[in-house]
């Protein structure tokens, strides 16, 4: 397999975003993992265009669902209609069959419809009147949500944060990137001129290579370490399931395929554990009261649990 593939993605999107190669990094560690996105942030600091050049760059379809409070479940998975030609009905896929689906500011919509994206994002298909559909393959949902408007949102409930891989932000630029972005975009959309540098199957078969990374008995020993520490933790109601364990695993085997190794190495789990776990966890009400912070329990966590010394 040819490992240099993920270095070339990373590139094409930074001919786009400026100055975010970590969150780039991520979003391709979720990528190639399987799993989706959850990003937070303030409005106009470049999630779309960062959606889209990731759809660019792999070559794939990309549809963006905008969340209002009347968006209905038909409206993102597609819906049957009477063909009076055919005498039956026709399945209309929805803005979900696409390769990349953009679904911004999804706490802005009702929990039904919200709901309507978990077969989607765990199964890979929809099912609209008993019939299923499949859905594009490398399927992949980057969903955003704005952490300063409270009015009119309807917050995500734990089953369906618990189906994101990560969670992350890109966050404002420094001074120097956000004149390096101004140059960019002085005269042109650099957007317009990206390219695709791999193709679908390309990203499948990343895929299917990051299943094929070694995961050695004392980092699967540190992995679950990490993720019962969770639940233990005397400021945690409810720690990490069973799932951010094998979220925390496929993500450092996608870190690993990223660095092209084919094996993990603890760092791959203490750089991901954050992003990976945080959003999994729900404070007792004191401590969020307090100003308690999952990324920072997180992080005292990672400072206190034994780092195997041999990985593999």
């Amino acid at each position: 397999m040819d490992f240099s593939l993920c270095d070339r993605i990373m590139k094409n999107i930074s001919r786009v975003i400026v100055g975010k190669d970590q969150t780039i990094e991520l979003l391709l560690v979720a990528l190639l993992a399987e799993g989706h996105v959850l990003l937070e942030d303030v409005p106009g600091v470049a999630k779309t265009l960062l959606a889209k050049s990731l759809a660019k760059s792999i070559g794939g379809s990309f549809n963006r669902v905008q969340f209002t409070p009347d968006l209905l479940p038909a409206d993102i998975t597609g819906f049957n209609i009477y063909d009076q030609k055919a005498g039956c009905f026709a399945f209309h896929s929805g803005p979900v069959s696409t390769h990349v689906l953009l679904a911004d500011e999804i706490n802005r919509t009702i929990p039904r419809t919200q709901s309507s994206l978990l077969e989607c994002m765990e199964e890979r298909q929809v099912t609209v009147d008993g019939q299923t559909h499949p859905l594009p393959a490398p399927f992949f949902v980057m969903a955003t949500q704005n952490p300063i408007e409270l009015e009119g949102t309807f917050p995500l409930p734990e089953a369906q944060l618990d189906r994101f891989l990560l969670k992350t932000r890109l966050g404002y630029p420094d001074r120097d990137e956000e004149i390096r972005i101004m140059e960019r975009f002085r005269e042109s959309d650099p957007l317009e001129q990206l390219n695709a540098v791999v193709t679908p199957d390309d990203i499948t078969k990343l895929q299917q290579a990051r299943r094929g990374i070694l995961v050695s008995e004392p980092v699967r020993d540190y992995i679950a370490d990490m993720v019962r520490a969770t639940r233990d933790h005397p400021a945690v109601r409810f720690g990490a399931s069973p799932r951010g364990s094998l979220g925390l695993m496929r993500a450092a085997q996608a870190r690993a395929t990223l660095k092209g190794r084919t094996y993990i190495l603890p760092d791959d789990v203490k750089c991901l554990a954050c992003p990976v776990l945080s959003h999994r966890l729900i404070l007792k009400e004191e401590e969020r009261l307090r100003g308690e912070s999952t990324d920072h329990l997180i992080g005292e966590l990672i400072g206190r649990i034994p780092v195997p010394t041999a990985a593999g």
